[in-house]
């Protein structure tokens, strides 16, 4: 195991449903019927290469289709919690799309209890949760999804966001659903700046008035984006390899994260739809190393701004905080 991997982490920016490991997944393709096209596992992983963002689009609707009763989903979190857990990732705020299953029946309360389900069978990783409204289906259905996720907050629903397709539902029709967020006490956080340019993001900054931004990796289009990200200390939940993939950026070393790191903006690192790019957190940061010359203090840095814009209590950041900082592989 590599210094990368020993490390402590948190992950601020995971889809649950792109983090299924391979099994997991296998085992729930074969239970409804399996698919002509993929003969055993491999092929299955093989499936998840992408010529842009649309087709990856495409391809999370696709996986979705295996995702049909309230036990899939207790089972694959249990699965992806104990992966996480595997990779010695301490704390992360995992995305779920409820929205995305009733075309299967399935309600949003019930799924979120069996998530929560899955994820208690983990104790060695805490997991808190991120309702995504997902913007496909409109700001009239985002209002309901979040109704109903406030009947289960005490579930460890912790804050909203919108994925989806950013090219062709900006942010600002969701305004008055963020407004209401807020006012129910969720935390808010929006993908913007990955497959639409800046104006997206001060559309999320703007008009939904968001305390972190998923992704943000085109905000670099307008100069006074980032330095207003830098002066308000917007944290950026940045996820590299995931933007290589999608065909965001065209290579990692073209990838804008050491210069906003350098330009003093809050970045974090994460690893968006693990088992969807074939990436871990702890390659994420091998790789910076490697192609972007983050340093190990870098790293750390990186790690510690990941606990810093975590939608967790004060004393529980400053003990998380000690916590790395005290850990056998932090200086190693």
């Amino acid at each position: 195991m590599n210094w990368f991997e020993r490390l402590p982490k948190v992950e601020l920016h995971l889809h649950l449903e792109g983090a299924i490991p391979y099994p997991a997944l296998w085992n729930l393709v074969q239970k409804y019927g399996g698919d002509p096209t993929l003969p055993d596992v491999t092929a299955l992983q093989q499936r998840f290469v992408f010529r842009d963002f649309p087709h990856f689009i495409e391809t999370w609707i696709w996986k979705n289709q295996f995702l049909r009763e309230y036990e899939d989903f207790t089972f694959i979190a249990a699965a992806v919690a104990r992966d996480l857990a595997d990779q010695n990732i301490r704390y992360a705020e995992v995305f779920y799309s409820p929205v995305d299953f009733a075309g299967h029946g399935l309600q949003v309360q019930p799924l979120t209890e069996a998530i929560r389900a899955g994820l208690a069978r983990v104790p060695e990783i805490e997991v808190a949760l991120i309702a995504d409204l997902d913007r496909d289906f409109g700001p009239e259905r985002a209002a309901r999804t979040l109704a109903e996720v406030y009947e289960v907050r005490d579930l460890g629903v912790i804050g909203i966001g919108i994925g989806g397709s950013e090219q062709r539902y900006p942010p600002e029709p969701f305004a008055e659903v963020y407004a209401r967020a807020r006012e129910l006490g969720f935390h808010t956080t929006a993908h913007a700046g990955e497959a639409a340019g800046a104006a997206s993001i001060w559309g999320a900054l703007n008009a939904l008035h968001v305390e972190r931004i998923g992704h943000g990796v085109r905000a670099e289009e307008d100069p006074a984006l980032l330095d207003y990200l830098a002066e308000h200390a917007v944290p950026l939940e940045m996820c590299p390899l995931s933007n290589v993939c999608t065909g965001v950026v065209t290579s990692l070393a073209e990838h804008p994260a050491r210069r906003y790191f350098e330009r003093g903006i809050l970045v974090t690192i994460n690893t968006d739809d693990p088992k969807m790019f074939g990436n871990s957190l702890a390659q994420e940061f091998a790789l910076l190393e490697q192609r972007l010359g983050f340093s190990h203090d870098d790293i750390r840095t990186l790690i510690l701004n990941g606990i810093r814009a975590a939608w967790l209590p004060d004393a529980r950041k400053a003990s998380m905080l000690a916590a790395f900082r005290a850990d056998p592989a932090w200086q190693a």
